[in-house]
């Protein structure tokens, strides 16, 4: 189940005013990089204005029984998170977004997640948090779960706007925002293969490599061997990749995955298995190298198929980090929330998750891997010890226009709210993410790796890696 939690930058003095379901319908691609799809997202409100604070996406659960205890941790992750980054929320907008299976039923998906967006504005009112707006967005059409007035929210919904034709859409291209298409498609090029020609002749050449390699890697003096002949071959696999123009967003990878053999991204994702072998593939993370190792990440988180699933949480990982490092904050997020999906319990990826939605600056990573920080330190404690900075201000924030709600409050809205205020805290610090995958944050729907085939020693390369030194997180 991916989920995640984002922040607003600074503003530079531009602001933009959202007036009514419409707009806020419209802004909410441009709030989250992407159209998150088959998505619950809760947007924190801040002030007079409502201004627009942290934001928390999370895959909406399957099966209706796990949405009140979703409901509940969703509310009391984002208004927390809030309260120690921001302050005490003064409202919360939620959006649901779900196409029909047929694209015509968009209706009767908003009548099947009514119950989940009452869960929703129960748990946040329990918390003494309103709900300013409950939105649906389902077949290109919006429906809200607040307003009763059918002139302007009629039964039917009311169609989306037209991409690029609004306010909104303008903003967003002076201030350089893009839109990266839908989740489902980031998710796609980054997800395993599905032919059953290319799972099987790939799924032959993990065995073969995981033969020959795990025995090696569990080896002390083999183990340098491997990590040289793993990054030299990744090198390559780079340098081979850098000659072919890249595929354009949201489009197919055919072409890199044309580029490499199965034999070749077998041996370098079993060496990415090694920690140590993983923090040295890191450094490639700038510039034009940086990019030309994003396809291969990319190319070998495809490859990991069948049982060898979880060996695409390093891939995964690498590829995340370097989104993040070349301000791609967007498809940093999807790679690293599909890296806990395919290992909740990977270190790196928990805490570059963590770091990237907390709005730090990857520039202190980038330095310790560079062999500019203070020495011994490895990724890892790097970017663990950023964390206790604070969020950045700086360069290293997401820009864009600052995003007011326009509201209109009835008498007991207005009470509720001077009570809320009353009750509110501003501690400061830096809030954990909310809906990120750390401890205690429920994963409805997700199911582990599938059994792995018997004879296969697939166990085994997962296992070597926490038994020893220079081992896999």
């Amino acid at each position: 189940m991916n989920k995640h939690h984002e922040t607003t930058g600074p503003s530079d003095g531009q602001q933009i005013t959202l007036r009514g379901p419409a707009e806020l319908a419209d802004a909410l691609p441009y709030l989250m990089g992407f159209h998150p799809s088959d998505s619950v997202v809760m947007v924190a409100l801040h002030g007079g204005r409502g201004r627009f604070g942290g934001r928390l996406r999370l895959g909406i659960p399957r099966a209706p029984g796990e949405w009140g205890p979703v409901a509940e941790q969703l509310a009391d992750s984002l208004i927390s998170g809030s309260e120690r980054r921001d302050g005490r929320p003064d409202a919360i907008v939620i959006f649901l977004c779900q196409d029909s299976p047929d694209g015509e039923s968009g209706r009767l998906t908003m009548e099947r997640l009514r119950p989940f967006a009452q869960s929703l504005r129960t748990a946040c009112g329990a918390l003494d948090v309103p709900v300013l707006e409950a939105l649906c967005l389902s077949d290109g059409r919006y429906w809200s779960y607040c307003c009763p007035d059918g002139r302007c929210c009629p039964p039917q919904g009311k169609p989306l706007a037209m991409p690029g034709t609004t306010v909104m859409a303008a903003a967003a291209a002076y201030a350089g925002i893009r839109v990266r298409g839908t989740l489902r498609e980031m998710e796609a090029r980054l997800a395993p293969w599905q032919t059953p020609d290319e799972v099987s002749a790939q799924l032959r050449a993990l065995d073969r490599a995981a033969s020959s390699l795990v025995p090696r890697i569990l080896d002390e003096r083999a183990k340098a061997e491997v990590a040289k002949e793993t990054l030299t071959l990744a090198r390559t696999l780079m340098d081979r990749l850098g000659r072919t123009p890249p595929a354009p967003e949201a489009v197919s990878d055919l072409g890199g995955d044309r580029l490499i053999d199965e034999d070749e991204a077998a041996a370098v994702i079993l060496g990415l298995q090694d920690r140590e072998t993983r923090d040295k593939a890191a450094v490639w993370m700038e510039g034009p190298e940086g990019h030309r190792a994003l396809r291969l990440w990319r190319t070998l988180a495809r490859r990991c198929v069948g049982p060898y699933g979880e060996h695409a949480a390093a891939p995964l990982t690498l590829a995340g980090w370097v989104s993040w490092s070349t301000g791609d904050e967007p498809g940093a997020r999807v790679a690293l929330a599909m890296a806990l999906r395919s290992d909740p319990e990977y270190t790196f990826a928990q805490l570059l998750h963590r770091a990237c939605n907390e709005g730090l600056d990857p520039e202190t990573l980038r330095r310790c891997l560079r062999g500019d920080g203070d020495g011994g330190e490895g990724p890892e404690a790097a970017v663990a010890g950023a964390g206790e900075a604070g969020p950045v201000t700086g360069a290293g924030a997401a820009r864009g226009p600052a995003l007011h709600v326009r509201r209109v409050r009835p008498a007991a809205n207005r009470a509720r709210r001077r009570a809320s205020r009353r009750r509110a805290t501003d501690t400061g610090g830096t809030a954990p993410a909310p809906g990120s995958a750390g401890p205690g944050m429920l994963r409805p729907g997700t199911a582990g790796p599938g059994p792995v085939a018997a004879g296969r020693r697939v166990r085994d390369v997962r296992r070597y890696g926490r038994r020893g030194a220079g081992t896999r997180r």
